[in-house]
């Protein structure tokens, strides 16, 4: 067992090429919870762009290196411990923000977390937990949650004239794997299919939720099954007690050559939980007639990916909420066609400037949500979401969206990108989550997509600087849905 002290972290903070280790090739920590790296998921999809490697789309995910590379890159961990079966590396990891938004017509400054990063392996066994502590200083009378997970607000007329927001964060996966096979308890974020802004089924930008998952290699077949544990209302609210919601999801994935066939199925139950859903050869899309309409909500979703001269792929991804018929699909004239289309393309390219790695990239997304889509007939009960907001793309129903970013990373150290968006969001009935649809009469009822939306377009850059020990960051988005973020962060 090796313990660093912090003359030594000084003298090697401007070395090494590896910032961060896990077990778990997960989704990207966007809100809270982020260590040294600048949007890992972006270079995982780069490197899939420009690799010769069968490509997929299912995470989390085993990181296979993990163990192989361990000694490399945990030698720095403020403890770890290593021996052939055995390993482990604990650092203590944590920052201070400054947030500033219109949209949550706040201030956080400062805003400090601090906590630990744990992994490491046993045998078949190999888990990570980053948990930590924040602690928040608001200028809004009462604030909102920055992340839209719960909160805890301390007036300053209970704790002596001091006044904070303070909550508790944590993200983990403990797995045993065989083979072929990994069997995952975690809390994390599912994200399938080739888009990195806007899939469609299940997208890395939703809130984390408890879950098990079964990642299954049969040859080039990936077969996922999981089980998600959803909330209806927020942390505070004493109906979580008595009503729940749950999700089962299936993800099929054939990787052939340069082309990636995937089709993803959901089904959400409202007080009707049923594990036999788990299963993954039973086809939920069939499944879903066993049980009451009120009490379940399905979803289908099939997606493509093609890989062009190991410098680019495009992609599409095409997802059915619900529909009365295939007829009542093409004419497009009731809110019973519930569906939803994304389609995007990315560039990358590797170089080397004397000695150093120059990575550099574009990513293009386009994505057409119509009214209704993640809603159900009542409020409140088998929606596609968790703690309100969909448990897929985060523009939610009656939307549309263009993402466009230019991206690159030097040396694995400094980051820099700039992101254009343009986005459409209804304002009339069908344009949220919890907005109804009447189980009778769907035939109907007129289904109006943008009806009166304006265009909002904001533009964001970003820079970063990622180190062995520290990073900082900051970006700033202008024009419409102004906002600043800078963080400075560690792991020791």
């Amino acid at each position: 067992m090796i313990f660093k002290t912090f003359p030594a972290i000084c003298l090697l903070a401007l070395v090494s090429w590896c910032f961060g280790a896990s077990p778990v090739v997960s989704s990207e920590h966007t809100r809270n919870l982020k260590l040294l790296e600048t949007a890992p998921m972006l270079f995982e999809y780069h490197n899939q762009t420009i690799s010769d490697r069968p490509a997929y789309f299912t995470y989390p995910r085993r990181d296979t290196t993990f163990r192989k590379n361990f000694v490399k890159t945990e030698k720095y961990a403020l403890m770890n411990y290593y021996s052939d079966r055995i390993a482990i590396a604990a650092s203590l990891v944590g920052g201070i923000d400054y947030r500033g938004g219109e949209t949550l017509n706040d201030t956080i400054w400062p805003s400090i977390d601090g906590g630990i990063y744990l992994r490491g392996y046993a045998d078949s066994i190999d888990f990570v937990l980053d948990a930590r502590i924040y602690d928040e200083a608001h200028t809004a009378d009462y604030p909102k949650s920055f992340d839209g997970e719960f909160i805890e607000f301390q007036k300053d007329e209970n704790n002596s004239g001091v006044e904070y927001t303070s909550y508790a964060r944590y993200r983990t996966h403990f797995a045993f794997n065989y083979d072929w096979l990994r069997l995952d308890f975690g809390r994390d974020v599912m994200h399938w299919g080739p888009g990195y802004y806007n899939n469609l089924s299940l997208n890395q930008f939703a809130l984390p939720y408890n879950m098990l998952s079964l990642d299954m290699m049969i040859g080039p077949l990936r077969v996922m099954t999981f089980y998600a544990d959803l909330r209806i209302f927020n942390s505070f609210s004493m109906k979580n007690v008595d009503e729940n919601r749950n999700l089962y999801g299936h993800r099929y994935e054939l990787a052939v050559g340069n082309a990636t066939f995937g089709i993803s199925e959901l089904q959400v139950l409202y007080n009707n939980n049923k594990p036999w859903l788990f299963v993954p050869t039973v086809p939920l899309f069939m499944e879903k007639g066993n049980y009451s309409e009120n009490s379940n909500n399905g979803a289908l979703a099939m997606d493509f990916n093609y890989r062009l001269f190991n410098a680019a792929r495009i992609y599409t991804e095409f997802f059915m909420d619900d529909m009365e018929s295939p007829i009542s699909l093409v004419e497009n004239d009731n809110i019973e066609a519930k569906w939803a289309w994304m389609a995007g393309m990315q560039l990358g390219h590797n170089f080397m400037v004397k000695d150093k790695l120059l990575e550099i990239g574009s990513i293009a997304e386009y994505a057409r949500i119509e009214p209704y889509v993640y809603s159900h007939f009542i409020k409140n009960t088998a929606q596609m979401a968790h703690l309100g907001k969909p448990i897929g793309n985060q523009a939610g129903p009656n939307s549309q969206t263009i993402d466009w970013t230019v991206f690159g990373r030097f040396d694995r150290h400094v980051y820099a990108a700039v992101r254009n968006t343009w986005s459409w969001k209804g304002t009339d009935y069908g344009s949220a989550v919890n907005d109804t649809t009447p189980a009778q009469n769907h035939m109907k009822i007129p289904k109006k997509f943008l009806d009166g939306a304006k265009m909002k377009y904001s533009l964001t850059p970003a820079l970063s600087y990622e180190g062995q020990f520290v990073s900082y960051m900051g970006e700033v988005t202008l024009f419409d849905d102004k906002k600043v973020y800078i963080r400075a962060g560690f792991k020791w």
